[in-house]
């Protein structure tokens, strides 16, 4: 079980490590729009197909980011959490992903061997994780939050809606947004008695 000090841990990816397993993207302008409540539906449809593609080997998946959270402005690209037993055992659930159409993107072992699989249409990031991974926790913790503080909500669209301004990189579009979202997260880890 994760303690509440990992949860609450900004962890970091190696800087030395090179975890794009294509090319890396081209710069391409970082677009937030409105909510669109087709999202739930469209997550729960691609929900089923990788449901059904892997089996027993997807322990859990479930519908994480912006575009989870009705009302919040987010990038148009369905964010996903899988958890699989191991995510270095590729074999598990690569192939089957790839199938249906997922490529596989981004591979991160000093992140909580975190991968990425992308879909192109409609477009998804499917992030990869182990079982009681910090970072899936306060994805959802996240999520969550937002879901039930408008005020944090509406906080956190202004912010995007900022940060997106000119940006080229997501990377670049998520290092703008930090400070709110740290903020945002000491509130929500003192809620839940962490702090």
């Amino acid at each position: 079980m994760a303690t509440p000090e990992q949860i609450m841990k900004h962890y970091d990816a190696d800087p030395d490590e090179d975890p794009w397993v294509r090319a890396k993207p081209a710069p391409a302008p970082v677009e937030v729009v409105s909510y669109d409540p087709e999202w739930p539906e469209r997550y729960g449809d691609l929900e089923a197909r990788i449901r059904q593609a892997l089996g027993p080997a997807a322990l859990d998946v479930e519908h994480m980011g912006s575009t989870a959270v009705p009302g919040l402005a987010a990038k148009p690209v369905i964010d996903i959490d899988l958890t699989v037993a191991d995510p270095v055992r590729e074999e598990a659930y690569v192939p089957a992903l790839q199938a249906i159409g997922y490529v596989l993107a981004l591979r991160e072992p000093s992140w909580h061997q975190h991968r990425l699989l992308q879909l192109d249409e409609p477009k998804v990031n499917l992030h990869v994780f182990g079982p009681d991974c910090p970072e899936n926790i306060r994805h959802r913790m996240f999520r969550d939050w937002l879901r039930g503080h408008d005020e944090d909500r509406d906080l956190y669209a202004r912010a995007k809606q900022t940060a997106a301004g000119g940006m080229m990189e997501v990377m670049a579009y998520n290092k703008r947004k930090e400070a709110t979202v740290r903020r945002i997260y000491e509130r929500m880890f003192r809620a839940a008695g962490f702090l």
